[in-house]
């Protein structure tokens, strides 16, 4: 998949087949879209192209937005859209002078530019100034464009029963089963490993401490989790920890703090990956490390037997 951070860098096609959208998530509600996308691009030997805004519009639009959190960043989006087969990713700078294009102009210096031969939206797409733009519009312009527009039905969508603000929720409420079951793979959080204060070695349960650069990345609800770890291409099995430490005095900052079965190793400043399969429970605040390190243990044994 090739990617682009500006429309300037992408060269026009001969043929393309095009969606847009936030897609935050990459859901199944997605894939249905991008499923389509792929057939229509086979029987007309066409490339397949999805454009996406960053920063997501209602980070830069609503002002009432700080706690809106995301369900992948940029990277992993990437990441998805490329197993999901996309040739062309092209990541549109989302700024409020830009929301302002009207909708002709966006249909004109996007879609056209990029040599749309097949657009394909769902029901509720929406674009250009005031959000003015939409498969009604696109239909009506569709033959001066040059592109024909084919739209998902609602029906379609909504029978899935997917959105990402259900996913969202999900989360939030540590359900990442379900979470799971909407997104078609288990929700990750990922970064480098970090220096942490070592205490986990004390108790005999060591742990990479994971540094989460993307501030609008969602973190599920505290708790402890059964995980699937993935370090240097290789999965092992876990326990994550998501909470400020309430056992233990001091400063109360959020915590993401996994430890993988049978491993040994330095691995600060490493790539690493937590897939959440299970929550086993809510964070806990206990009398003594001794109380702590026993319920460690506990939670432990239920996360290899979750696993597998």
């Amino acid at each position: 998949m090739k990617r682009y951070e500006r429309l300037q860098d992408f060269r026009p096609l001969q043929s393309a087949v095009v969606t847009t959208g936030t897609f935050d998530g990459v859901h199944l509600g997605h894939q249905k879209i991008l499923g389509r996308l792929s057939e229509l691009a086979y029987q007309n030997k066409a490339e397949t192209v999805l454009i996406t805004f960053f920063p997501h519009p209602r980070l830069v639009l609503q002002q009432s937005a700080d706690d809106f959190k995301l369900l992948n960043t940029l990277e992993e989006k990437a990441d998805l859209l490329q197993q999901a087969g996309i040739a062309h990713f092209i990541v549109l700078p989302f700024t409020k002078t830009f929301s302002q294009m009207s909708p002709i102009a966006y249909a004109t210096e996007v879609y056209q530019y990029i040599g749309t031969k097949s657009l394909v939206i769902g029901y509720d797409h929406r674009f250009g100034q005031a959000r003015s733009g939409n498969i009604d519009f696109l239909r009506a312009h569709s033959e001066a464009l040059g592109f024909a527009v084919e739209e998902i039905p609602r029906q379609d969508l909504e029978e899935v029963g997917i959105s990402s603000t259900k996913i969202r929720q999900a989360l939030l409420e540590g359900n990442v089963k379900l979470a799971h079951q909407y997104l078609g793979y288990p929700y990750s959080l990922s970064g480098k490993v970090q220096v942490g204060d070592q205490l986990g070695r004390t108790l005999d349960y060591p742990t990479a401490n994971l540094q989460i650069t993307a501030e609008y990345k969602l973190i599920p609800a505290d708790g402890i989790y059964a995980i699937e770890v993935l370090l240097q291409g290789v999965v092992h099995r876990g326990v994550l920890y998501i909470g400020t430490r309430p056992t233990l005095a001091g400063k109360e900052e959020l915590r993401i703090e996994g430890h993988i079965f049978d491993f040994e190793g330095n691995i600060y400043g490493q790539d690493i990956t937590f897939r959440l399969i299970a929550r086993i429970r809510g964070d806990m605040k206990f009398p003594d490390l001794a109380s702590l390190k026993t319920q460690m243990n506990e939670d432990a044994q239920m996360a290899r037997k979750i696993l597998g």
